[in-house]
């Protein structure tokens, strides 16, 4: 066995500190890509859940043979309308999983139009992070017509 004298022993405080500093550039280098995730993440719950509504309304109009009424809005997937016309066949357990219409990420309701502004039998749209209609980037409308 070899000998280790105490001034062998350990790092010297260049050692550290070029360490520190390589982890502090990675550290920035990471850090600007995280710093967009959440906004991604966002974007994709909302094309998610406008998803989850499409299914859910084929699943309404196939029970009922139409989709409900833009007065009786998404509402109308988790509770049966009162307001005409009355669906027929409505599902007793509704036709989303949760008691209430879900909010878009940004906390706004999601838009229900029928028809659709392009012509669509019916659109969902989210107005994105500014609640506005409009936008670019992250403040852009997520719809139904335009999710793949």
């Amino acid at each position: 066995m070899k000998n280790i004298k105490m001034k062998d022993a350990g790092f010297t405080l260049i050692e550290i500190l070029v360490v520190v500093v390589i982890i502090a550039i990675l550290g920035s280098f990471v850090g600007l890509n995280v710093i967009n995730k959440p906004n991604d993440a966002k974007v994709v719950k909302a094309q998610s859940q406008i998803g989850v509504f499409e299914t859910a309304l084929k699943l309404y109009k196939m029970d009922n043979g139409n989709y409900p009424t833009q007065e009786q809005g998404l509402v109308a997937l988790v509770e049966a309308p009162i307001v005409e016309p009355i669906p027929q066949k409505y599902s007793l357990d509704g036709y989303l999983d949760k008691s209430k219409v879900p909010s878009d990420p940004w906390g706004s309701e999601y838009i229900y139009l029928i028809p659709g502004s392009n012509g669509e039998r019916f659109e969902i749209i989210s107005y994105g992070s500014d609640r506005q209609p409009g936008g670019e980037e992250y403040d852009t409308d997520i719809s139904s017509s335009n999710i793949d």
